[in-house]
């Protein structure tokens, strides 16, 4: 059924059960091929929009990019393909429900990713990758992206000749599969900061700059 969604039947099987393997159910799992199919994904995504966008400028793309790659995004895709039912989980992962994480499904679909490409090569990981995001490509439209909020409160600071927010690791706590990640984000002038949590210091500073902004726009 897995092979069915995903629109790709492996010819080594052992992949795609590394893929599925998340640390915490011990080795070999998908970290390595993790790291591997984020680049991939980030590629095959932006080759898609360079085509379809010919006329759109670098910001758009990069937004688009972002928008379409991110940690909800792409545990959205997984969800569609019923990844979480097929992860292999440690057994605390089990009991907190770690299939439903975003972060873990996330990850996963790029080690799919990753695994494709490894057993095959990249036109056929691409052929069968695309479709995955082909709605999304279809639906969004350039120029009409949302800023990620830490780009907003730059340029809302810029705009006002202002210095640039500093981004502060407080406290990162958990297990290593599962960690929490606190940032203060904080800006000399005017005086203020916010804190935020995350499961990447990616999201915890997007989270921290979004209370931000929220604060500045209310202080108008």
């Amino acid at each position: 059924m897995l092979r069915k969604n995903i629109g790709y039947s492996f010819n080594e099987p052992a992949l795609l059960q590394q893929a599925l393997r998340h640390r915490s159910a011990g080795a070999p799992h998908n970290e390595r091929l993790e790291f591997f199919g984020d680049s991939l994904v980030n590629i095959i995504v932006s080759e898609s929009l360079f085509t379809h966008w010919p006329k759109a400028d670098e910001g758009a793309l990069t937004r688009a990019r972002a928008n379409l790659v991110r940690e909800s995004s792409l545990a959205g895709i997984a969800r569609q393909l019923e990844l979480g039912d097929q992860i292999v989980l440690g057994i605390g992962e089990m009991k907190t429900g770690g299939h439903r994480r975003d972060s873990i499904l996330a990850d996963t679909l790029e080690a799919v990713i990753a695994a494709i490409y490894l057993d095959s090569d990249f036109e056929t990981c691409r052929t069968a990758v695309l479709p995955w995001f082909e709605q999304q490509i279809r639906d969004i439209q350039p120029g009409k992206v949302e800023k990620d909020a830490k780009t907003r409160l730059q340029e809302w600071l810029q705009a006002k000749q202002l210095a640039r927010p500093d981004y502060q690791l407080i406290e990162s706590r958990g297990e290593d599969h599962a960690r929490i990640f606190i940032v203060r984000c904080s800006t000399p002038e005017p005086d203020l900061n916010e804190q935020a949590e995350g499961s990447s210091l990616r999201l915890a500073e997007t989270a921290a700059a979004e209370k931000m902004m929220n604060k500045l726009e209310a202080s108008k």
